[in-house]
């Protein structure tokens, strides 16, 4: 299941790269729309499962909450600094349909499968912002300054630089990778997340 998984996300990754190349602005618009899903949808069943048992989630509604917001403010802030064009918002509307039904059937089938596949998702992030600072340390994007709702967002120095924007945006992306593989690795040993005590408090 972890080579679906895991091929499942590598698949996914060629389309992406062909329609937006180096256009690393638009593709972390993209990105961010389908990222900020699953923590919102794992979230959400856990939620009701909650209700449904009468007991305490472990603090994995709250990880998973946290998560989707933090992956739309990401969003937020990219939306400061590139300029979609109309095919790509449309694409944004599409994609996002399918895969929060897609996201939302593989989460209650397997949980397991779910986050091992947002894990690699996230393992994919990390790629791309890391080239997007490649391009940004080259000069071929320009190091503007970071926008008002990032430097308040994650509190950063005044005179903050997209670049700063990116790093930190990049670390979120390693926690949530950490996160849900952690949460994959609890269900595989046969266990439910609420017996493991979530990773909260990181945003």
């Amino acid at each position: 299941m972890d080579k679906l998984a895991y091929w499942t996300v590598k698949s996914l990754r060629w389309p992406t790269d062909l329609f937006f190349q180096r256009r690393y602005g638009c593709r972390a618009m993209m990105l961010e729309t389908v990222a900020a899903v699953p923590g919102m949808v794992g979230g959400l069943l856990l939620h009701c499962k909650s209700l449904r048992r009468f007991e305490h989630s472990g603090g994995w509604i709250k990880a998973l909450l946290e998560e989707a917001e933090n992956e739309r403010m990401h969003l937020m802030t990219f939306m400061e600094v590139s300029n979609p064009r109309w095919y790509e918002r449309a694409l944004v509307f599409t994609v996002q349909g399918v895969f929060f039904n897609a996201y939302f059937l593989g989460y209650m089938i397997s949980p397991k499968f779910a986050h091992r596949v947002v894990g690699y998702l996230e393992e994919e992030a990390i790629h791309s912002y890391t080239e997007f600072l490649k391009e940004l340390d080259k000069g071929t994007i320009e190091n503007v300054p970071a926008p008002a709702i990032a430097i308040d967002y994650w509190q950063l120095p005044a005179n903050s630089t997209l670049r700063d924007v990116v790093m930190v945006v990049r670390a979120d992306e390693a926690h949530h990778r950490d996160v849900n593989h952690f949460a994959s690795d609890i269900h595989y040993q046969g266990r439910e997340l609420r017996e493991s005590p979530a990773p909260v408090g990181y945003h």
